[in-house]
């Protein structure tokens, strides 16, 4: 089996993707301060912003290929730590990029639907880039340098992403859920539009596009363009939590350290047109429900 290094196995997409990548591949994945055992898969503690760990990491594996999912993913807390975020979300890519380059093996990155403003949605491959927040400013910066440095890279723009915790993440429905079962007030946006998938379809999507040997841009979103609040109507309806709780808001009601962009909905017919197959919303809460 070839050897499929995939960074961040601590985080919610990589976790998934080790789930699904280890029945093809032989998969290496890293972590740093989250520890995690994943059954049929090499796990290895390192410091990605470590160059020279890094370098050593490559040489001791040699991998056919890498998908990079490591990152400082939350906005907020990239607005607020832009210097410590920018370390794992560009440096580091960029680092990676460089040694998948040397070694000639396919190099994936993952980057965010937040590259975008939010005003022309959906957004296509080739739409311009103007990102309103920090978080959105380092992935077009690791984006730019990562193709600048291996044109053979592929760039994969995700979505918002969803599913069930893992043993060391969480998706945003864990807390919504919980906020309702404890007859709490959630208020969700009805101004704020994304085009949402599961962990496990966007893991898929991620092993396609390396099989396809995609390079350059590509989108993974979903199929669907939901409001916040659309999305926990649909929640509410399925998990069959008590609804009471649910109210509708708007982006300006509530202050965050991040600004947010109002409607990042992705166009991925490219992807579509490959074979990547979202299930609706609807299907895939019920799928997580069981």
């Amino acid at each position: 089996m070839k050897k499929l290094l995939v960074t961040g196995a601590s985080g919610f997409l990589g976790w998934h993707l080790c789930q699904l990548a280890k029945q093809q591949w032989d998969v290496y994945s890293t972590y740093f301060s989250h520890e995690i055992e994943i059954p049929g898969v090499t796990m290895l503690k390192i410091d990605l912003r470590d160059f020279q760990a890094l370098k050593h990491l490559f040489q001791q594996i040699q991998p056919s290929a890498t998908i990079h999912t490591a990152a400082q993913s939350s906005p907020n807390y990239c607005q607020t730590h832009a210097e410590e975020s920018y370390a794992i979300n560009v440096t580091t890519s960029l680092n990676i990029a460089g040694l998948c380059a040397d070694f000639g093996i396919p190099f994936i990155f993952t980057s965010t639907d937040l590259v975008f403003d939010g005003l022309n949605a959906p957004y296509r491959e080739t739409d311009p880039v103007s990102p309103v927040n920090a978080y959105g400013e380092q992935k077009v910066q690791a984006e730019e340098g990562i193709l600048a440095r291996y044109p053979l890279a592929t760039i994969c723009r995700m979505p918002l992403m969803f599913g069930m915790a893992t043993p060391t993440a969480t998706s945003f429905i864990q807390p919504f859920m919980q906020t309702l079962k404890d007859g709490k007030e959630l208020a969700l946006f009805t101004d704020e539009f994304r085009t949402p998938a599961s962990g496990t379809t966007a893991a898929k999507g991620l092993l396609m596009v390396l099989e396809k040997q995609v390079q350059g841009m590509i989108h993974l979103g979903g199929k669907e363009r939901l409001s916040r609040y659309d999305f926990g109507r649909l929640l509410v309806e399925v998990f069959q939590l008590p609804a009471t709780g649910l109210k509708s808001c708007r982006q300006q009601d509530v202050k965050m350290a991040a600004p947010r962009p109002a409607d990042v909905s992705l166009d991925s017919s490219k992807a579509f047109h490959l074979g990547y197959q979202p299930l609706s919303v609807r299907e895939e809460l019920e799928m997580l429900r069981g």
